[in-house]
């Protein structure tokens, strides 16, 4: 049975396999990494030592959060791909495809931010192009290209894991998710929650990003010496993040779900929208692998810089699969495919307020 485009998001991964894995340009001996499930970055021998890491991801812009929120929100998704290789973004290439409808002055506030938090990470744009076009909307206005530049036993992909190793989380499930809606929808929250809690909840938008989450557990060693992989929880959140990295890296996986941290604030969020925290986008959260020596030193490094960490499970054998345990019952560990996020964005949208 042939497979179909999706109604709206991210190609079915049988459309990869269908498609675009078996039809990707010409083969070059010096790529180390490219085009694979779960694995958020390509790499290239550049020889010499260094290697150079890429990822590209739309420029997402939604103008009703404000230009503040908009512009920091759109380069942190593109450079948390790229953190998860381990090297520090150094350079940014970027398309803007900009609506009609953008003004000016709207361009201006925007473009600062990007320009200050590309300042704040090392990125410099090398590259790009602007301009306004017909058919072009918000929110994907272009696309960007990250590039990082760095030694090559430094980095890391979700393809590392190892029998043993420590699966660490940070900040916990269905952080995008909640900060979009509570952005978004600021009047339903306070209805049910107050104001204090509604204003919380909104608080968690600046938590949509791994980028220092990803500098801080890298200090403490790569590979056989510390953190094995890094990912970005996003589309089908944490149980869509665990399941990729445990499929790129060809191993199995036991998670206690009591251990995954699901903040107050996001818990309330997820009530009142009717939305699975777990399954759910989750922009923010760092899944990262590490040498078992080496995950109570990594815990420590996030929460002295604030962020919060946990240790939910471990790799194991193939044989074993991917499960997850809730109050002492084992359950199969599978991809949620669908991210309940859209549907329930869609439908409080459709209701106004």
């Amino acid at each position: 049975m042939k497979t179909e485009l999706p109604a709206i998001g991210k190609v079915s991964s049988e459309i990869f396999d269908e498609i675009i894995l078996p039809q990707l340009g010409r083969k070059r001996p010096e790529i180390l990494m490219g085009p694979r499930h779960g694995v958020d970055v390509g790499v290239v021998d550049l020889g010499h030592g260094q290697v150079m890491v890429t990822t590209t991801d739309p420029i997402f812009v939604v103008p009703p959060y404000g230009w503040e929120r908009s512009g920091w929100f759109a380069i942190h998704i593109l450079a948390s791909d790229a953190v998860t290789s381990g090297i520090r973004p150094s350079y940014i290439t970027m398309d803007l495809n900009l609506p009609l409808s953008m003004t000016r002055e709207e361009f201006e506030a925007m473009w600062s931010v990007m320009h200050r938090e590309c300042d704040k990470i090392g990125m410099a744009v090398i590259s790009g192009h602007t301009g306004r076009y017909e058919g072009c909307d918000y929110p994907m206005i272009g696309g960007a290209t990250v590039i990082g530049i760095g030694p090559k036993d430094r980095y890391v992909t979700p393809d590392m894991a190892r029998l043993g190793d420590i699966v660490i989380l940070t900040k916990g499930a269905a952080i995008e998710a909640a900060g979009l809606f509570a952005v978004t929808f600021p009047d339903r929250m306070v209805k049910r929650y107050g104001e204090k809690a509604a204003r919380e909840a909104e608080e968690i938008f600046w938590q949509m990003s791994i980028v220092e989450d990803a500098f801080t557990a890298m200090e403490a060693g790569v590979r056989e010496d510390g953190v094995t992989t890094m990912h970005d929880a996003t589309e089908c959140g944490v149980w869509g993040g665990l399941f990729e990295v445990a499929r790129a890296s060809g191993v199995g996986m036991t998670i206690d779900k009591g251990k995954i941290i699901v903040q107050d604030a996001v818990r309330n969020v997820c009530d009142l929208f009717g939305i699975d925290p777990y399954s759910s986008i989750s922009e923010g959260t760092l899944i990262l692998t590490c040498k078992p020596h080496k995950a109570q030193e990594v815990i420590r490094r996030l929460g002295d810089k604030g962020i919060p960490a946990s240790m939910v499970g471990e790799i194991v054998e193939p044989r074993r699969g991917m499960r997850y345990f809730e109050n002492g019952t084992s359950h199969e560990l599978i991809h949620p495919k669908v991210d309940p996020f859209w549907a329930a964005f869609g439908k409080a949208a459709s209701q106004g307020g």
